[in-house]
């Protein structure tokens, strides 16, 4: 299929660039959401972010575009699925992928 764009106008090469540029999103959005149902709420993963070691927690929310993941200490990144991978426990750890974290991040005071 060739288009002969050199017979467009101005204002038709702009709707033609709008609807291709509305294509690709949808269509990277479509990747996304697969790489996304990889995984499942509640799911030990793991990933790399740049300049530091690995990071492990467990995946908390879908979002648009990202994951929410939920550290052992406490923080939550959210991070492009594609960068995700599945972090299984390995023997001897003495953790089982349904533990509870438990976090305070705001203690209350008794005094």
């Amino acid at each position: 299929m060739a288009i002969d764009i050199d017979k467009l106008t101005e204002k038709e090469l702009v709707e033609l660039n709008h609807r291709i540029v509305e294509r690709l999103k949808f269509l990277e959005s479509m990747r996304t959401h697969v790489e996304m149902m990889r995984f499942s709420v509640g799911e030990k993963v793991s990933f790399f972010p740049p300049g530091r070691g690995k990071v492990t927690g467990i995946l908390v929310k879908y979002n648009k575009k990202t994951v929410t993941v939920l550290t052992e200490d406490g923080q939550k990144w959210n991070v492009s699925p594609q960068l995700i991978e599945s972090a299984k426990e390995s023997k001897g750890t003495g953790k089982r992928s349904g533990d509870v974290i438990e976090i305070n991040p705001n203690p209350i005071s008794t005094k």
